[in-house]
């Protein structure tokens, strides 16, 4: 007989970023099934769910719900780092632990997370290394209008003054927000080297039609001499964007049909991918150990041997991929060699980061 442990899922169907929620779900079910299905797993998961629907003000207290009325102690979810730092208390108050699936900007390791994806060490910080030499150092930065948009931009304007680059213009919008005129109107008269694209969902798809649009007037905005660069587009938001999509660069673990990706398996996007091994690696973590749901993270990980999971930061090792889009899909253009998530840039060479640390709260 399996021992059955409810697991809970805490995504938005519905809202800015629905299909990276989507794409992440579609990720925990799959495992779930797998592993329910093999009968080597002394276990077997009962999914708990939760749809706060968009509404950043509905994470904490569905996360609540499902560790306060429900078995479940483990809980995959959450998209922007908004709702994650809304969980947290949270999960402190109740003793849960969140595997959070989503590239996010570091800073940040919590006793009661794991992040399953990319940190700028991982992402970021090679897409830039990528493009200066290929493209030039003067950048204009946009971002949403919170802590993923402040962060990302902030450590790449240090990257870029460090390289002996310029930031020609920054500008934020509203989640949601479709206003981006402006933005463009600045980057025309910028006319920077290239672009880096820290919105999300609506935000970011508008803004990438609106500069398709102005690479078609003006060549300067075109793929090959200004690309836009993403840490966070993957395969699950190309249908939103069809030819707006064409040239885009994006650095990320995993792309669709490549290999590397921790203990193998074909995927739809790397959200897909992060999500499942999310829920693969608590499996092994509690395979054949009776109550050990109920553990802290701190505790079921002390004894973990040859797991992905750093004890120390609970961040993962991964590998780093720049992909561009070429005929509606992603081709990895530059692969490194596996790194350690490094969400304070302690262990990263030749960055800024490490000597002005500061905790995003």
């Amino acid at each position: 007989m399996k021992r059955r442990i409810e697991l809970g899922l805490l995504f938005s169907r519905s809202g800015s970023y629905s299909l990276i929620s989507e794409a992440c779900r579609t990720g925990v079910l799959s495992a779930i099934a797998r592993i329910n299905a093999d009968p080597e797993i002394d276990l077997s998961f009962v999914p708990v769910e939760r749809d706060p629907g968009g509404n950043f003000d509905l994470y904490g207290p569905m996360c609540a719900e499902i560790l306060r009325d429900t078995g479940a102690r483990h809980v995959v979810g959450c998209v922007t780092s908004w709702s994650r730092k809304e969980v947290i208390p949270t999960l402190e108050k109740h003793g849960g632990t969140l595997w959070y699936a989503v590239p996010y900007e570091g800073f940040e390791a919590s006793d009661h997370v794991v992040y399953t994806h990319a940190c700028p060490n991982q992402h970021l910080l090679p897409l830039l290394d990528w493009v200066m030499p290929a493209h030039g150092r003067r950048a204009y930065l946009t971002g949403s209008n919170y802590i993923w948009g402040w962060e990302m931009n902030r450590l790449a304007r240090e990257r870029i003054v460090l390289a002996g680059g310029e930031v020609m213009g920054e500008r934020y919008l509203p989640i949601g927000s479709r206003d981006v005129g402006r933005m463009i109107e600045e980057i025309r008269f910028a006319r920077p080297d290239f672009v880096l694209n820290s919105l999300i969902g609506p935000s970011s798809y508008e803004f990438l039609t609106a500069y398709r649009a102005l690479g078609e007037e003006d060549g300067h905005f075109r793929p090959d001499t200004c690309p836009i660069l993403s840490c966070n587009l993957t395969e699950c938001e190309l249908p939103a964007l069809g030819p707006a999509a064409e040239g885009l660069v994006s650095a990320g673990p995993y792309f669709r049909g490549e290999e590397g990706w921790p203990g193998g398996g074909s995927f739809g996007s790397s959200h897909e991918a992060a999500a499942f091994t999310a829920v693969r690696e608590l499996a092994r973590l509690l395979a054949g150990r009776p109550g050990a749901e109920n553990l802290s993270l701190a505790e079921l990980l002390a004894s973990d041997q040859g797991g992905i999971v750093d004890p120390g930061t609970h961040h993962t090792i991964l590998p780093a991929l720049i992909a561009r889009v070429e005929g509606g899909r992603f081709r990895v253009i530059q692969r490194r060699a596996d790194l350690p998530g490094d969400p304070y840039l302690t262990r990263t060479v030749d960055t800024p980061a490490a000597a002005t640390l500061r905790l995003v709260k």
